[in-house]
């Protein structure tokens, strides 16, 4: 069985392959030079990439430092330990809980130059257990980053993560979803501590843009998948890989009916660091905007994958959920529009759910069972 709290080997072509491709894929990369930058949630699956990517690429892209901050309420992995140790000139890493304690306290903040807020529980599981800690995460936490560097002169760009389910569950007419779509929401239920808080951190950034002046860029992130999530993170693809390396039979909770379309990790990243470095307000949807396909076709890519790296002998069962909440309020589709995206920040998605599946779980079996 694959150890979950893994170190990451550094020689894993997976991830150099994905580092290579992010970096040929972001045009604006030089406006990290001499940056000091801060990234909240650093411990998380979008952490794991982004300092992965801004370490290894540090001397390249000329970053000054990086500042990453984390409570490990779900998990403190062994890789980022790793990075502090291998990093320890460039890299400062403090457990901090960005809702309750003193940003002033953290060395060089007054430096720092560009903010990435990704500090938020993502998956369904877990912010249905911290459903407080979610909306601290989300709004207060972002409140005290918007108050701290208001009225910073040195700050140059400020990314905060929202999410695709700021849409709800929209109507057919509206998929592909565009991002002026103003959603089809419930303010309760077991996923509006997400949902809500996303919208409403959304609305502070605009009132911080309008009244202080501040270069906020939003990102509504559409299902992300790939290395550095977690196999117990309980969102689907994690789930999925999970199975085929326990070898176990895939359960769907569902009818497998349901439809999303799917972003490799490499991808969303280069779309996520060039929405960083717009400097200026606005919002955008980040993500793949083809291969839209039901619950039960990603399975059965992951099954044919798992069959070839793996030997995967599982099969694809159908049983309700034991979890009376399971399905409450979760979208039939999800497709964005990125028009907007492939216009302003020249982001084109290239890499197939299929390659992704595939990079995904070659790098779990790289890194052993």
């Amino acid at each position: 069985m694959i150890n979950n709290n893994i170190k990451f080997k550094s020689n894993n072509n997976i991830l150099e392959e994905d580092l290579k491709h992010i970096y040929s894929s972001v045009d604006c990369l030089n406006k990290l030079n001499n940056k000091t930058i801060l990234i909240t949630g650093c411990a998380g699956f979008l952490g794991f990439y982004f300092l992965q990517f801004l370490l290894l690429y540090s001397k390249k892209l000329r970053i000054k430092k990086i500042i990453g901050l984390d409570n490990f309420i779900i998990n403190e992995p062994n890789w980022i330990k790793t990075l502090e140790n291998k990093y320890s000139n460039l890299f400062f890493l403090s457990q901090f809980d960005i809702a309750d304690d003193d940003l002033t306290n953290i060395p060089s903040i007054g430096e720092v130059n560009l903010v990435i807020h990704c500090a938020s529980i993502a998956s369904p599981t877990f912010y249905r257990k911290y459903p407080l800690e979610t909306i601290d995460a989300n709004v207060w936490g972002l409140r005290k980053l918007l108050d701290l560097f208001k009225n910073s002169k040195k700050l140059d760009g400020f990314l905060f993560f929202s999410s695709s389910e700021i849409y709800g569950d929209p109507e057919s007419s509206k998929i592909p979803t565009d991002e002026d779509y103003p959603g089809n929401v419930l303010c309760s239920g077991p996923r509006a501590c997400y949902d809500e808080s996303k919208r409403f951190g959304e609305t502070l950034c605009w009132v911080y843009s309008q009244k202080y002046d501040m270069p906020i860029t939003i990102a509504r992130p559409f299902n992300n998948f790939g290395p550095g999530m977690n196999i117990n993170d309980k969102r689907l693809p994690a789930d999925l890989a999970k199975c085929i390396v326990d070898n176990k039979d895939i359960i769907i909770y569902s009818n497998g009916a349901p439809t999303r379309t799917f972003c490799y990790i490499s991808d969303a990243i280069s779309g996520y660091l060039a929405c960083l470095l717009y400097g200026k307000y606005d919002y955008f949807n980040i993500g793949s905007d083809s291969q839209e396909i039901s619950v039960i076709e990603f399975a059965k890519i992951f099954e044919n994958y798992g069959k070839i790296l793996f030997k995967y002998s599982g099969k694809i069962k159908f049983e309700d959920s034991k979890d009376a909440d399971y399905m409450t309020n979760n979208p039939n589709r999800r497709c964005p529009n990125i028009t907007k995206a492939k216009t302003l920040l020249n982001y084109h998605p290239q890499i197939s759910i299929e390659s992704g599946v595939k990079q995904y779980l070659t790098f779990i079996k790289q890194e052993g069972k």
